[in-house]
């Protein structure tokens, strides 16, 4: 799952951890095998997941480079976020991501 880091591969796109919260849902909910059909629960949760993600969590954003707000490929800002406020930002953004999913994780086994 590293490559999600840096909002995909260090590109500044999608979330590292909203992405890695939609997988989650995707292997609970999604195809069990070619040509199933997919849960509709799983368009459900990961509808709440992202809106929830936005709100509660990234201040509004899904995007890497706009929620820790660094250019992956300046080496230098790649080097300050990792020595600074960014990187625990980051930490603890993928810790509430994760408390989340668990949360709708609990609730889909009611």
């Amino acid at each position: 799952m590293d490559p999600f880091g840096g909002g995909l591969a260090a590109h500044g796109e999608l979330c590292g951890a909203a992405a890695g919260g939609l997988a989650a849902i995707g292997l609970l909910f999604g195809r069990d095998k070619a040509g199933g059909e997919a849960d509709m629960k799983m368009w459900m949760y990961s509808r709440e997941f992202l809106k929830r993600f936005q709100k509660e969590i990234a201040g509004g954003s899904f995007l890497c480079r706009d929620i820790v707000q660094v250019n992956w490929m300046d080496p230098a800002q790649v080097k300050e976020y990792r020595q600074g406020e960014k990187y625990i930002k980051c930490k603890t953004l993928t810790g509430k991501t994760a408390w989340l999913i668990g949360e709708l994780i609990e609730r889909s086994k009611t």
